[in-house]
């Protein structure tokens, strides 16, 4: 916290229509996912969704808000040293402890790929890895940039 005070600032705590149901303590705080610690009460349990810089806001929702399709990854290492020449089938873990989970990753120019999950997956952060697997073996990984939906690109 002393070397950047400016990220512990207090700011909103909304919800995806931009209702402000509370204060949070500053971002580097909470993770997406997140139950406990919000300090709100509501009908239903709230979890964090999205944190938005920009606005220096904590976007909270009900579980079912939770998770998305796809994400986009920068800094993509290969294993191989080169990209595939197209999207490959792959399990994908984002969380160090997290549990592999079914994709298609496609390669993108400028060390980038997306992944595609069979399922939504809740936890997507930006910030985390994605490393990319055959079987036992390592394809490849880069940090997180951002969730996106099917839809997205």
């Amino acid at each position: 916290m002393a070397r950047i005070p400016e990220a512990f600032r207090p700011g909103p705590i909304v919800d995806r229509s931009g209702r402000v149901l509370g204060q949070h303590q500053g971002l580097p705080c909470y993770t997406i996912g997140q139950r406990r610690g919000l300090g709100i009460a509501a009908a239903e349990p709230l979890y964090v969704l999205a944190i938005d810089p920009e606005r220096n806001a904590l976007i909270v929702g009900p579980a079912r808000e939770l998770g998305h399709s796809a994400l986009l990854a920068e800094d993509v290492n290969w294993v191989a040293g080169v990209a595939p020449a197209r999207p490959v089938p792959a399990t994908v873990v984002i969380r160090l402890h997290g549990r592999e989970a079914p994709a298609t990753v496609e390669p993108l120019p400028g060390q980038r790929a997306r992944v595609a999950f069979a399922r939504p997956q809740r936890d997507i952060t930006p910030g985390q890895a994605a490393v990319f697997y055959d079987g036992d073996v390592v394809l490849g990984g880069g940090v997180i940039v951002r969730a996106e939906d099917e839809t997205s690109s």
